[in-house]
């Protein structure tokens, strides 16, 4: 739309009228320019060198929100990889804290093992992986009710008991760090798993007699998936082939880190990514740039790359009636984009 203005009351939208119908000092036009949606991270680990498993309390948080709001992303899920399960309650303390001194941005937890295959950890903690009994997922779930929003598993380590505990709590489920056979995939996704963590990384891969996570991710038609767009993780095409297969269910996370030489994960920057141990373990995306990429280098039109670092991360959190879009009783977080598709401003209220 052109020539509209966006009328903000109580910090959501309150209207969509003509610009021509309001006046007044707070009123701004963009001339030229777009306004869209703020960005939403699913994956996200830490920032201004401190990870959230490192160093979890609020005041981390509150870097994290500074940094990534300041590049676009206004609601995220701060991500923690394997560790251990006392790690993962002081997190859960840690966002308990920061919601109650009215902290900004962050939607809840993903937590990213341990419940995932060892064979397909990549840069996770070996030591720390193992198949979860239904006592450790109740004792973590009770304790992390409210704030945990989302677990990776592998499908084939979890028992359908396991599964259910976990659904039951109305915590998104993804399938990463995976060596599922096609065939384990698609009983997961049946079980109620509607997500799949950064496609064709840390997976059974598509191969013609052994179609794999990835196979199952592109066949299936209701599933989603994450993908990390830098250009390291996965090849533009294997961007472009996914897309043209999987339309709206398709959605870009940065899977980002922060460097850090404290803690099990010490991330260090090798070129314009992040290595531990000399496996690659993380980028240094902003959303911004993953959208940029989507468009430079994966050939997915504006339009749709604005979705896939919005909407779709709004509709696998099930909050889209709120973010990931720009309608009546929305959260008034946008983004001004010039042609260049630069930032130009970020409007937050």
């Amino acid at each position: 739309m052109t020539d509209q203005a966006i009328v903000i009351k109580d910090s959501k939208v309150d209207s969509i009228v003509p610009f021509s119908s309001i006046s007044g000092t707070h009123a701004k036009h963009f001339n030229g320019c777009f306004l869209v949606p703020a960005f939403i991270d699913l994956q996200v680990y830490g920032a201004a060198k401190k990870l959230l498993a490192t160093y979890p309390v609020a005041e981390t948080l509150q870097l994290m929100y500074e940094q990534f709001s300041s590049e676009g992303t206004c609601l995220f899920l701060p991500t923690l990889a394997t560790n251990t399960i006392a790690t993962f309650k002081r997190s859960i303390d840690a966002v308990n804290e920061y919601w109650r001194s009215n902290g900004k941005g962050v939607y809840g937890l993903h937590l990213e093992g341990p419940w995932i295959n060892e064979i397909k950890r990549g840069a996770h903690v070996k030591d720390w992986i193992h198949t979860p009994t239904i006592t450790e997922v109740t004792d973590l779930l009770e304790y992390g009710k409210g704030v945990i929003k989302m677990i990776t598993i592998a499908p084939e380590v979890c028992s359908d008991e396991v599964i259910e505990l976990i659904l039951s709590h109305d915590i998104i489920l993804s399938a990463g760090h995976s060596n599922a056979t096609y065939e384990e995939a698609i009983k997961g996704f049946e079980k109620g798993i509607s997500t799949v963590t950064h496609l064709y990384n840390a997976m059974s891969a598509l191969q013609h007699r052994s179609p794999g996570l990835v196979g199952a991710t592109l066949n299936h038609t209701t599933v989603k998936s994450s993908i990390i767009p830098d250009g390291y993780h996965v090849d533009y095409s294997a961007i472009a082939i996914a897309k043209k297969i999987m339309g709206p269910r398709l959605f870009a996370i940065t899977d980002a880190v922060t460097e850090t030489n404290t803690g099990p994960y010490q991330h260090q920057m090798a070129g314009d990514k992040f290595e531990c141990n000399g496996v690659l373990s993380g980028s240094a995306l902003s959303m911004h740039r993953a959208f940029k990429n989507l468009v430079n280098y994966a050939g997915v039109e504006v339009a749709e790359a604005l979705c896939m670092c919005s909407l779709y991360p709004a509709q696998v959190l099930r909050c889209d009636q709120h973010y990931g879009k720009i309608a009546p009783q929305t959260a008034g977080q946008f983004l001004i984009l010039n042609q260049q598709l630069e930032l130009v401003e970020i409007i937050t209220t």
